[in-house]
């Protein structure tokens, strides 16, 4: 306890000389960036809370009074009645799956083309950096991408949903300035020890590169998860459909699953309980994400950092 004590006492003393070294100037830029992050951290906790304990509360309770701390009124009925519905859990899994395929296939296909594109002597490099670029800004529309699916025989497929958009350019660039960063007596080292453009690339570049393969994988994973709209075209069958596309039903079209309120005689009570389907949905969904999120902390920062130092 003493030792602790000591510690936090010498950390707070190292703070309070470092502040000394700053100007007037300096101490407002950093106490009005202290305000805009707190403000910032405040509009995402405080929407979170609300619908947190709105899951729980009587809807119309929660639209006459606001929200309530008493817990005598409040209900895990909503929460018993998403998860036992079992299109959710069709959603879910298929999310999963669509969300785990997609990260796997996008990083593998960004990794591979954005290493050619770091080498300084890789011939043509102009022309492929012009031509992904163009990409970026032009694409043929959402009639001519449904017919090439609809050709190509994926229409109402998971293809159809993993495919169009698993390679992204920015994050090619992203990935290949990751790469420029690598020293090159790295290659010149595994060039004396024999090693193949594919033995360097697989066993010893890759490795170097985790964090920013952890960053573009939590992106391209948050990325297939929150997407809704390429299933909503492609997808016909519901038991292809992701959980997003549950979701949408729930939340924009109010028209939760009929499972969830079968039982639920009273037009207006089944209004009550399809609102507070809204908020349990909701947070089952986001739960995927909280979990993974802390895992991928320790990489994030530093494949940010790393893939932003060159241009």
């Amino acid at each position: 306890m003493a030792r602790a004590c000591k510690e936090g006492f010498t950390m707070a003393k190292q703070k309070k000389s470092k502040m000394a070294l700053y100007t007037k100037q300096d101490k407002i830029i950093l106490y009005c960036g202290y305000a805009l992050l707190g403000l910032f951290l405040l509009a995402i906790i405080v929407p979170m809370i609300y619908i947190v304990i709105a899951s729980f509360m009587d809807p119309v309770t929660l639209q006459n009074k606001g929200i309530s701390f008493d817990f005598s009124k409040w209900s895990l009925d909503a929460y018993q009645r998403v998860v036992s519905d079992k299109q959710i859990w069709v959603g879910f899994k298929n999310a999963v799956l669509y969300s785990i395929i997609f990260t796997i296939i996008s990083v593998a296909v960004t990794m591979l083309a954005a290493y050619p594109m770091s080498l300084p002597d890789f011939k043509g490099k102009a022309i492929f950096n012009t031509l992904f670029v163009i990409t970026m800004f032009f694409s043929g529309g959402l009639i001519p991408t449904y017919l090439l699916i609809n050709n190509l025989g994926l229409l109402d497929s998971m293809w159809a949903v993993i495919l169009p958009g698993a390679f992204s350019v920015w994050n090619m660039i992203i990935a290949r300035t990751y790469y420029q960063g690598i020293p090159r007596e790295l290659r010149e080292a595994a060039d004396v020890d024999g090693a193949s453009e594919m033995i360097y690339f697989f066993k010893i570049l890759l490795p170097v590169c985790m964090p920013v393969v952890a960053v573009l994988a939590l992106w391209q994973f948050v990325a297939m998860w929150n997407s809704y709209f390429d299933a909503m075209i492609y997808l016909n069958s519901a038991s292809k459909q992701p959980l997003q596309l549950v979701l949408r039903s729930i939340l924009i079209q109010s028209q939760p699953e009929s499972g969830m309120i079968a039982d639920i005689q009273s037009t207006a009570e089944r209004a009550k309980m399809a609102e507070l389907l809204k908020y349990a949905t909701i947070i089952i969904s986001s739960l995927p994400l909280l979990v993974m999120y802390p895992f991928f902390q320790k990489y994030f920062d530093a494949g940010i950092m790393a893939g932003s130092i060159k241009g």
